[in-house]
Order: structure tokens, then sequence, then C-alpha cells
């Protein structure tokens, strides 16, 4: 049996048009605009007027492009990731990779990834995340589709002095990867140019999902390797890497899931942690806490933040007995985990027991803030912040400002958040108009107070099939200036990238 992640994306809960047909005209970045909203000016930077991402138009064809994550070095200095639609074959759609950089402050062409034309024979490749932890020294991960057996395989690929090197199948993953469908890379981090780990999952002999880490020293990748301890763990049957942070070179965390045990057919998943300590990746765990906390069965870590070696806090989601799905957060200290926690306010929100944490971000070890959803009284999500601060996690609250702009079933969602700074962050997710169209909204928060969201700036000009989010946001360290991208829909129902930065 296998199982996906149970976190959810503005995407998953609100649906995915049908995207056929030629994209829309190629636009370039617009320079910032002025924006005088007090969510802006409280984070002491503006937000500019969202647009395409430069050169994504001429390659989806296909008219179905998606981005993965942005990481930013600096305010003027990023790199971002995804997929986009090149053309059609007579069975389906091909799906290529791309990447893109911000540098000196102007987004450049994107460009499809090197190398993937000639991995990519199964026509299906994608960047799921990007880590970028100095201006033009990039690392990232996803996978591609090989023609001869049809299944996923995991690639990465390395940014130097701003130049993309060639993508390569993850070494050592074709002795783990034996079954169908295949293996992929969700999470990469890098603490230095060239220093990295990277994680997901691969399909052994049986079909399994069995969980992976791979590590990158002095910008050669070593061998991939299931994760210590999880075969013990994954009886079963589906494991996986769904976030990765290294607080220094060689010294990592990772969180994900695992299959517990199957009974009749179903699975109980449980959440796990695990380290890398000096370049040498530790045993797996549930997380602690959580054996009390999943008594319906269903637990997975989503983000990992970890701004120094040993010193980290993830979220994620866990499954009470009644069942109610909540949200939990979880701090590592000194390369001690504690237990994890109900999400403090979260259980007054969360009326309808649909919760999780979508994403996690630290600044400093121990002032986090972390972002997701909670279901209200009447069915509709709502967008949720929350923050630790010397570390203590505060209540959990509707993001101000959210319940103004959202007016309609589905409801809103965090999908990311970002800290340069202790109390300095940003939030980006969607939320649901009064028409019952998807927009895509960000929020700051300065000196610890969260100001009031607001729908991207020019995303209305965009936006005109009525879908958009803004999935993945990144703040520059030491409380700089931040970068958002997202997708929309145009009026043909392309979906198209854009991005969009403060200024």
């Amino acid at each position: 049996m296998r199982w996906r992640p149970v976190v959810m994306t503005a995407a998953a809960v609100l649906g995915t048009a049908l995207l056929t047909g030629a994209g829309a005209a190629a636009g370039s970045l617009a320079p910032a605009a002025a924006d005088t909203s007090a969510s802006a000016a409280a984070q002491g930077g503006t937000w500019g007027t969202a647009a395409e991402i430069p050169g994504s138009n001429r390659l989806n064809h296909g008219g179905h492009a998606t981005i993965g994550t942005v990481s930013c070095a600096s305010a003027t200095n990023c790199g971002a990731g995804g997929s986009y639609t090149s053309g059609f074959s007579s069975t389906a759609p091909i799906v290529q990779a791309f990447v893109v950089n911000k540098t000196a402050n102007i987004w450049r062409m994107a460009e499809q990834v090197p190398g993937t034309a000639t991995l990519n024979t199964g026509g299906n490749a994608n960047i799921n995340s990007v880590s970028c932890p100095a201006p033009g020294d990039c690392s990232a991960g996803g996978y591609y589709t090989d023609a001869s057996s049809g299944h996923q395989q995991p690639l990465v690929v390395t940014e130097t002095s701003g130049t993309w090197g060639s993508a390569q199948e993850v070494p050592g993953s074709a002795a783990l990867n034996v079954g169908g469908p295949g293996s992929v890379i969700l999470s990469v981090s890098c603490a230095a140019p060239g220093d990295c780990s990277a994680g997901g999952y691969y399909s052994d002999a049986s079909g399994h999902e069995q969980a992976f880490v791979v590590t990158q020293t002095n910008g050669t990748w070593g061998s991939a390797k299931e994760i210590p301890g999880t075969g013990a763990l994954n009886a079963g049957g589906s494991a996986r890497v769904d976030s990765m942070s290294c607080g220094a070179p060689s010294n990592c965390s990772a969180g994900g899931q695992y299959a517990s045990k199957t009974v009749d057919g179903i699975a109980t998943v449980q959440a796990f942690v695990v380290n890398e300590t000096g370049g040498t990746w530790g045993k797996a765990k549930e997380v602690p806490g959580t054996a009390a906390l999943n008594g319906g069965g269903y637990a997975t870590v989503n983000s990992m933040s970890c701004p120094s070696a040993g010193n980290c806090s993830a979220g994620g989601s866990y499954t009470t007995a009644a069942p109610l799905t909540q949200a939990f957060v979880i701090d590592e200290t000194n390369g001690t985990w504690g237990t994890a926690h109900l999400v403090p306010g979260s259980a007054v929100l969360n009326k309808r027991g649909l919760a999780q944490v979508n994403s996690v971000s630290c600044a400093t070890a121990g002032n986090c803030s972390a972002g997701g959803f909670y279901m209200d009284a009447a069915f509709d999500t709502q967008a949720f912040v929350v923050s630790e601060s010397g570390g203590t996690w505060g209540s959990a609250k509707e993001i101000p400002g959210s319940a103004a702009l959202d007016q309609h079933a589905p409801g809103a969602m965090t999908d990311s958040v970002s800290c340069g700074a202790p109390g300095d962050c940003s939030a980006s997710g969607s939320y649901t108009d009064s028409s019952g169209a998807q927009q895509a909204f960000v929020a700051d928060q300065s000196a610890g107070n969260w100001g009031s969201a607001e729908e991207i700036p020019g995303t209305a000009a965009l936006n005109g099939g009525g879908q958009a989010a803004a999935q993945s946001v990144s703040c520059a360290p030491g409380g700089g200036l931040c970068n958002a991208a997202g997708t929309y829909l145009n009026v043909k129902l392309n979906a198209q990238v854009f991005a969009v930065s403060q200024g």
C-alpha cells in the first residue's frame, strides 16, 4: 500500500484545473512598485509587482508550469526551480525541469536544467527543492523519468559561481531504486557552497518506498543510502524524507514519515527525525512524544529548520484517536530532540479537526516561526502562524487581515514561512475571494508582530483563471528583504510561474 504525505498545499486543497493550450505572451519582471500597506511597512520593505518568471513562457508550450522552492542567499541573489510542459506526446504531456536565478536584483531567464535533455527520456522531470548558501552557489534536487523502465530517478544539480552544471542521477541510487514507480529527491539543504544534503525516497525490489539521504562534500555528491534504522521502523513499506535542513557542513537533520505496520490493508504512519553529525548519519527514530499523540495512526514531519548544528525545530501533523488531525512542533537543542506537542492555541482554532504545520523557519536557535492551516466551524481552512521566542512557542493565530481577504470556501492556508532574523519573517500562501477565485497573499512579521496579509501586488492582473498561490518565500539572512514565488492561471487557463520581491 502506497501512502502520500498528509501535507496539504493550496493546490491540493483547492484543486487543479485541466491545463491545455499554448502559454500566454512572454513577460518580464517589473521593478518594485510602491506599496503602502501596514504589512509591508512593518517589515521594512515594500512588496513590488509580481510578474511571470522571464523565459518560462518560452519554455512552457504545453501551458502547465509549476514552482518548487525559492532560496535567497541575499535579497538580490536567489535561485528557484520547478517544471514546465514542453509539449505533448501521443499519450501524455512532456514535462521538463527548469532552474532560474535572480542576480544583482534582476530575475534572469529560466532554463531547462542542463543535462536533463539526455536523462529525461521518459518525459517527466521536476525540481522540488533548491538551496542557495551564497550568491551564485546553489544546489537543487528532484527527479527525471527514464524511457527504458518508465520509473522516476532522483537527480541533483549544482550551480557554481553563477553557472549551473549538468544534472546527474544521484550516485548510488541505481543500486537502491530497483522497483517501480521510482525515486525522488524531495528536499535539499546547503550549509555552504558545495556542502549539502538531500533526501527523499526510492522504490525497492518489492515496490516499497524507503527513505534515503545523500551528502555533497566539497562539491562532490557521495552515494545515496537508506537512512539507518528506517528498515526496522518501516515494516509497512512506505518511508520518505520530506524535509532536510543543515545547520553546518556535514551536520544536518531530516524528518518525514514511515509506515510502522499494516493491519487489514491499513498502514499506521509515524513521523521520524534523524541527525547527521560530523558527516555520519545516525539512526532514525520516531518523533519523541508522537506515540502518545498519534492515536489515529497518521503522523508526519512536513518541515525542518536548523539554524545551527544540533539546534533545529520541526513541525507537521498527527491524528488523534477521535480522529482529529492536529498540528505539532518539536525542538532539538544541542543535539537532543525534545518532545513533540500540539501547537499552542491551535486546538481552540481547529474546530473541525484538520490542522497541520506546512512550514517552519528559524533565524537562530529557539527563535522561529511556523505556518499552516486549520479548519474552522464553517469547514473552511484558515491560514495561521505561530512564533517561538527564546525557546518558547507562543499561541497560534489566524494571520491578521486574512479573514477580510478570505470570503469563500474552501478557504486559506499558509504554504511557506521564512525568517531572516528573530521576529522578522514573511509568510506566503493563498486565500479564496468572494467570487470563489484562489488568490496569492503575503504577510510580514516585524519585531515579533505579524502585520496584515495582503494580496500580492500584480497577481490580480496575471490571475485571469482565478487560481493563484505563493508556494514559497525566502528572506535574506540577517533580516534582509524577501522574495516569493508561486503559480497562477492566466485567462487561457494555462498555469504559469511568477516571482515577486520586496524592495
